[in-house]
């Protein structure tokens, strides 16, 4: 492609599921090590506050797609339609000029209303987000890249427990590597596939790479298995047992016991047992692993990234980092995503434009949310939203420049209704749409409302590992009363204002 003629920009957009903000080193994190991503960094701005607008992974990307706050998305669980009415980024992208191409996967369940009840989308929640052209699918059973590692000679990867290490498992957690190597994971997968489209492309191109990873299992090839070890991590951020942690919050208890009763072999293949067995320990060396997953995934960005530098595109081609939801990754004796805690929500996100310079290496420590990234790509692409966005475009920040009136907190919410088992509603003995949360917070303060449970409040200055429950105190009665008041303003600003905007009058539509 010759930059010098294009009209475009190229846009690559990557989400890592399930990726802490704190875990990069371009964050601080004392011991992770991404120098790809890092270098990255260093010609692009990190934004070291920005949250997910809520869990699991669909309510999360659709936040993501559509700019919209799940109050407004309404995608409250994996397998809960995304209204087709919503704009979203992929569109947006086709009304720019760009086919917007997939490797991996999104999440999306299909609006049903206007599909058959018996057609085949409606029997999983991971349909594609319409307007993408799907170039390499790996949905949750991994059958395509399974297959291109049987093609490689793995005759027997046939299902995903071939992700089950070699070597002793027992009750344990291993370190042990799988038999699939560092350039045969899926990452790489979607990586060899992204650099095939790549190297065919002649115009302007915008694409989607969704890795699985660093999401569970948590198993990893050599090197990056050995690559950190236990006592290098730093303390997670939990009670000093399960029932300490419980007696936090009836919520908390309910995730803690609930979690407990899986089966360990949902996070480690080959594991045998269930996950309340582990100790801090077995967490600790769980945490390891993570680090290692997160090492993988950014050697092959760095792969994606030296080829776009190698066509001579660096110039001409905006890089976006970003994850879909956080991982506890052993805090509160969880792992996973969901509830309030900061480690589900905290996520990466580095904005390279080549446009703007002046940014370069820039770290802001303002709030940002998921749901800017949808109108931040509007506004650079010049193409205005079909439907109003809850987010606010980060053009100002990645220019250089100060953005004023800007949010001084984080806001993400959690629903955790189960319309198919109705476990929540049976536990909690509350109709589902009572079943979820809402969370403001910001530098001191983080505030947890339940429709149908006791609120919580955590000073984060004294008590940054949120142990401590602040809401009954009758000396912190005033300030929880200000952060509802907060939370109530902040959710009746962003009640949807697609058409609420407009006026029609005499002299045709008038927009706010």
């Amino acid at each position: 492609m010759n930059v010098s003629k294009a009209i475009k920009p190229n846009i690559l957009l990557i989400t890592a599921d399930q990726w802490r903000g704190d875990c990069l080193g371009a964050a601080g994190h004392p011991t992770i090590r991404t120098p790809n991503i890092d270098a990255l960094a260093s010609e692009g701005v990190t934004f070291l506050k920005h949250y997910a607008g809520t869990a699991p992974c669909s309510p999360a990307r659709a936040t993501l797609y559509t700019g919209l706050y799940q109050m407004n998305h309404r995608v409250c669980r994996n397998g809960t339609p995304l209204d087709a009415r919503f704009d979203n980024l992929a569109q947006m992208a086709r009304r720019a000029g760009y086919d917007p191409t997939l490797f991996g996967y999104t999440d999306t369940s299909p609006d049903p209303r206007a599909l058959s009840e018996r057609d085949q989308q409606l029997t999983s929640y991971e349909g594609v987000l319409p307007g993408f052209t799907v170039r390499q699918l790996l949905p949750e059973h991994e059958k395509p890249w399974l297959s291109w590692l049987r093609l490689r000679g793995h005759e027997e990867a046939i299902d995903r427990s071939y992700h089950t290490a070699t070597g002793k498992h027992g009750d344990g957690v291993s370190n042990a590597p799988p038999r699939y190597s560092k350039d045969e994971t899926q990452t790489a997968f979607l990586t060899d596939e992204f650099l095939r489209w790549h190297s065919e492309q002649e115009t302007s191109w915008f694409a989607h790479v969704s890795f699985l990873r660093p999401h569970p299992p948590y198993v990893v090839p050599e090197p990056y298995n050995e690559m950190f070890a236990p006592e290098q991590n730093i303390a997670a951020a939990r009670a000093t047992s399960r029932e300490a942690e419980a007696n936090l919050h009836p919520f908390v208890r309910w995730l803690v016991e609930d979690q407990g009763s899986k089966k360990k072999k949902s996070f480690i293949p080959g594991a045998k047992g269930r996950i309340e067995e582990w100790d801090g320990a077995a967490f600790d060396q769980i945490r390891a692993l993570y680090y290692g997953m997160i090492a993988e995934v950014d050697a092959q960005i760095g792969r994606m990234l030296a080829a776009i530098r190698k066509a001579g595109q660096w110039n001409n081609t905006i890089i976006i980092v970003t994850s879909d939801h956080g991982e506890l990754m052993g805090d509160h004796w969880l792992l996973g995503k969901g509830g309030f805690f900061d480690g589900s929500y905290h996520i990466p996100l580095i904005i390279r434009d080549p446009k703007s310079p002046k940014a370069y290496g820039r770290k802001v420590k303002a709030f940002t949310s998921a749901a800017d990234i949808f109108p931040t790509l509007a506004q650079r692409l010049q193409v205005e939203p079909r439907t109003h966005p809850d987010g606010a475009s980060l053009m100002p920040f990645i220019k250089g420049k100060t953005a004023p009136g800007w949010r001084d907190a984080a806001f993400f919410e959690y629903d955790f209704r189960g319309i198919a088992k109705e476990k929540a509603e049976s536990h909690f003995d509350l109709p589902y749409q009572r079943c979820n949360l809402a969370v403001v917070r910001d530098d001191r303060f983080k505030y947890v409302h339940f429709p149908g449970l006791p609120p919580l409040l955590f000073d984060l200055e004294a008590d940054p590992m949120e142990l401590d429950n602040l809401a009954d105190d009758p000396a912190f009665h005033e300030i929880r009363l200000i952060y509802a008041e907060k939370l109530l303003d902040l959710r009746a600003s962003h009640l949807d204002q697609t058409l609420a905007s407009m006026e029609l009058t005499s002299d045709g539509i008038v927009k706010a």
